[in-house]
């Protein structure tokens, strides 16, 4: 249990400690108002203990895990010394994304914008360091 009590620890259970008794006394001030005669602090009445009781929740799962890896043996202990490391025969792949190219279909002979536009483009593909105002085709404005 020395784990426990490192200055880390100690922060971490004072911490607890303080948000515990902080909102055990908010509950309680809650309930004072409440009885007073303000019906909306019924809901923190009930609220401020259920935080309280989440940090204490918290705590003590942390504390589990904590005491749980101190017992816990390391990992070349618990193998055998006569017991050969099995071996890995496959290799390691690295999966990358595969790149399938996409089948152009040719613009419909019936719709000169599209066609215009598909011209457009496959020049700006064709060029990918030029700006759209580069292109050299015909432009038309659209007003």
């Amino acid at each position: 249990m020395k784990g426990l009590w490192t200055p880390a620890w100690i922060a971490r259970h004072v911490l607890a400690l303080v948000l515990v008794a902080g909102f055990l006394a908010l509950g309680w001030w809650q309930f004072s108002r409440a009885t007073g005669g303000n019906s909306l602090s019924w809901g923190y009445t009930f609220e401020w203990p259920v935080f309280a009781a989440f940090v204490v929740f918290i705590w003590f799962r942390e504390v589990q895990q904590a005491r749980r890896a101190a017992r816990a043996p390391e990992p070349a202990a618990e193998r055998p010394a006569e017991q050969p490391v099995p071996r890995q025969d496959a290799p390691l792949t690295v999966r990358r994304p595969v790149r399938v190219p996409v089948a152009s279909q040719a613009p419909a002979d019936d719709d000169p914008e599209l066609a215009a536009y598909n011209d457009y483009l496959s020049w700006l593909a064709a060029h990918p360091g030029a700006r759209p105002s580069d292109y050299p085709g015909r432009r038309t404005s659209t007003s």
